[in-house]
């Protein structure tokens, strides 16, 4: 093997050590946003079931909204 040999895959090792380090870091900035995508995913399906039975418990004792009352007897 020559000297240049040497030199090029020399020169593609480090090439390739750089780029596999530079993908670690990507992977590790994407894992961490995806974990915060999850938890905040999670907070707003707990914010939605929150709600969902708080309209269950409002319809279950008849409280209506204005909007939904039924119209006064001389219509």
């Amino acid at each position: 093997m020559s000297k240049d040999q040497a030199l090029d895959l020399a020169d593609q090792l480090v090439e390739l050590e750089s780029r596999i380090a530079f993908q670690d870091d990507t992977i590790a900035a994407l894992n961490a946003e995806i974990l915060e995508h999850q938890k905040r995913i999670e907070r707003l399906q707990r914010q939605v079931l929150m709600l969902a039975e708080k309209l269950t418990q409002n319809h279950d004792s008849g409280i209506l909204r204005t909007d939904e009352e039924p119209p006064p007897p001389h219509y």
